[in-house]
């Protein structure tokens, strides 16, 4: 199945999800047989797959009509839940109804493997900086840039592939260095597609200098010669290895004639008789007509020039110049670009596509681009001999040849195990213009799709979903909706994630998912008691309900503790506390008492008087505002005018008379103590006050 299919039920003519499940047990879906083998490798594919009754036991799903003969399965943000329909036992072979198993499907696991999170970092960057690039630049300036872009974007291919190699070679386990040799060959193939893509479609050559740019390619893809070139100069006399003629020939099938004519010499030194062959063919391959990118040579030019050097060759070996060495009459002949021969030593080549390249250096040297894939698909044919058919790397190679984008984007889909590929590869096409007539049937072009889907597979990540947030700021068109989804989904484990999450969200104006942020992050801190982390959070996210319940409960502690905690936050809630009236009485409330602590009796007893009669505070607490008036009431100086003072005795008639009915109070003989001392104190006060106030109108 290819990666993001939509959430739908399987019938028998489509494959079937189970196929891909490891399980021991043998099991009847939809009337066929199928065969589970444990250990299942589906390298190549975009899932792998967890079975749930290991790791938490059997779930079963109720009352599920197993006549439909369906396999059912869900999509969820990162995994798929499957369920079958119909099963047996191992005791019992007759097909029954009843609850079937739950299965998780999980996707392919490549965001968790420490070497590619190299590659996933890296690239990043390298997208990032190209989005933001200069589209002003124009003609060679953008494709020099473009072409720069995908140098390091294939740098950092291989710098992965490089750390895998070492890891594979230092592993112990053998599973662990199979693995990682896995990855190489993965990445290497990789590098190989995208350089040739790099060539093809970004550098766009023309005739002549495309030829030199596919040597470099095989080149740099095909490293063997290097390998045995080093064992044929290590060995005490070069020219008697074994290797030692392969190693010319190699050199010679590539293209290098210069390191060619090098080990050529050896020959001439160690065997005086074959000086003058030596010569003659060192000669040959000197004089060999070669475009250069910097030349200014035009093809016409290139072509009679090659004529005449083939000519040369093919008079030297009609001669018999060098019949008396075979070795030497080989090189001759691939010189003069002999298929068959060329084709003998495929040995040395290893792969069709360096067949390619040598058949065009010594057959077609000033190919046109858009005559490659004639002589792609015939190379490929003559390599293989029938005998093999074409793998997918083939194919995918022979796609490029063709200047079919698409399909080289299809093909690596379906090949490669995750969406990193794609997804670079086609916004690197799509700003080179390629890619603008291609949109899909859905709404969203290519190149947003896949950044969607690469997108989408980081945010499985703990730490990778970051990466994706910038990948989704540049889809303009399901960018935004994909991010909103995805990040309600981010688990919130610890506050400076919150805080992480948080200021992506408010960088982008995404409201809703602030305010979800923030109520999460509240609740949390509430059931651990962090009252002081808890109204922070619902400040920030505005919610006035869900701050009124924690100032009541800021307000509970205080009556329980005689103190506020998290006094910092209180102290510094500024235009905040506006956002609820409970939390704007408990920021009053705060403010009451540090005035009282710093002795400013009078505008402590005003804010007192207005925290009361405002009636902002919350019932039970009303008791508690007479309470601390007490103090105030009871100084030498008169504190409360008598005004002040009938207000605070209409208040306590208040309370008492909300509270008259409530049996519990009227037992409570500290409660009926306090109301006295309450009673007498405003009596005494309201004396006091008239007193002073008859005093000062005298």
């Amino acid at each position: 199945m290819s990666k993001g299919c939509l959430p739908h039920q399987i019938t028998e003519e489509a494959p079937l999800m189970t196929d891909f499940i490891e399980r021991e047990t043998p099991t009847t879906v939809i009337g066929k047989q199928v065969r589970y083998d444990t250990g299942l490798d589906w390298s190549m594919s975009c899932l792998r797959t967890t079975l749930l009754a290991e790791a938490v036991g059997k779930y079963l799903i109720p009352e599920l009509n197993s006549e439909q003969k369906q396999l059912c399965f869900e999509w969820g943000p990162v995994e798929m839940l499957v369920c079958e329909t119909l099963y047996e036992t191992r005791e019992k072979k007759k097909k029954r109804p009843g609850c079937p198993f739950v299965y998780v499907v999980r996707k392919d696991q490549d965001v968790y493997s420490h070497t590619l999170r190299k590659l996933f970092n890296e690239s990043h960057g390298i997208f990032v900086g190209l989005q933001k690039d200069e589209k002003e630049k124009v003609g060679k300036s953008r494709t020099t840039q473009l072409v720069r872009v995908s140098k390091s974007y294939r740098s950092v291919i291989r710098a992965c592939m490089e750390d895998s190699h070492q890891v594979a070679v230092s592993a112990w386990d053998p599973a662990m260095r199979a693995q990682h040799s896995t990855q190489v060959s993965i990445l290497s193939a990789m590098e190989l597609i995208w350089n040739l893509c790099e060539i093809m479609f970004i550098e766009a050559a023309p005739a002549g200098p495309l030829l030199l740019h596919l040597l470099d390619w095989v080149r740099l893809h095909v490293c063997d010669v290097d390998n045995m070139v080093g064992e044929v100069l290590k060995s005490e006399n070069s020219a008697k290895h074994e290797n030692f003629w392969n190693a010319i020939t190699i050199f010679v099938l590539q293209g290098r004639m210069d390191e060619a004519r090098q080990l050529l010499s050896k020959e001439a030194s160690a065997n005086p008789a074959s000086v003058s062959m030596c010569k003659i063919l060192d000669e040959l391959m000197k004089k060999m007509p070669v475009l250069s990118l910097g030349n200014t040579q035009t093809l016409t030019e290139m072509e009679l020039k090659w004529q005449h050097w083939h000519d040369e060759c093919q008079r030297f070996l009609q001669d018999g110049t060098f019949a008396s060495n075979p070795h030497m009459e080989t090189i001759c002949k691939i010189l003069l670009g002999d298929e068959n021969t060329i084709l003998g030593k495929r040995d040395l080549m290893t792969t069709w596509y360096h067949f390619l390249v040598t058949r065009l250096l010594y057959c077609h040297p000033t190919v046109k681009p858009m005559e490659l894939h004639l002589y792609a698909q015939s190379s490929l044919d003559q390599f293989l001999g029938g005998e093999n058919s074409p793998e997918p790397l083939d194919i995918i190679l022979l796609a490029a040849f063709e200047f079919d984008i698409h399909q080289v984007i299809k093909e690596c889909s379906i090949a490669l195990s995750n969406w990193w590929f794609v997804a670079h590869l086609t916004d690197l096409l799509d700003h080179c213009n390629l890619l603008q007539s291609h949109n899909l049937y859905f709404g969203s072009n290519m190149r947003e799709y896949l950044l969607l889907e690469y997108a989408s597979g980081l945010f499985c990540h703990h730490s990778l979903w970051q990466l994706a947030v910038d990948y989704f700021d540049y889809c303009p068109e399901y960018g935004r909706a994909y991010l909103e989804l995805h990040i309600e989904r981010i688990p919130l484990d610890t506050e400076h994630k919150a805080l992480k999450v948080l200021r992506i969200c408010e960088q982008r104006m995404m409201s809703d998912q602030v305010r979800s942020i923030c109520k999460i992050m509240a609740m949390k801190a509430v059931r651990n008691n962090r009252l002081g982390s808890a109204l922070s959070w619902s400040i920030r996210a505005k919610d006035a309900a869900f701050a009124t319940l924690i100032s009541d409960r800021f307000l509970k502690d205080y009556c329980e503790r005689g103190t506020f905690s998290d006094l910092d936050l209180i102290d510094n809630l500024g235009s905040a506390m506006l956002l609820s009236d409970r939390l704007t009485f408990l920021g009053k409330y705060r403010e009451f008492h540090r005035m009282y602590g710093e002795k400013q009796f009078f505008p402590a007893a005003k804010l007192l008087l207005t925290l009361m009669t405002a009636r902002i505070a919350p019932s039970s607490f009303w008791m508690t505002l007479l309470t601390d008036a007490l103090p105030l009431l009871e100084q030498k100086e008169v504190i409360f005018s008598a005004d002040q003072t009938y207000e605070l005795m209409r208040c306590l008639e208040d309370v008492m008379a909300t509270k008259s009915k409530n049996t519990t109070f009227q037992d409570d003989d500290t409660e009926a103590i306090k109301v006295e001392m309450l009673r007498l104190a405003l009596a005494r006060n309201l004396a006091r006050a008239i007193v002073k106030e008859g005093t000062l109108e005298e």
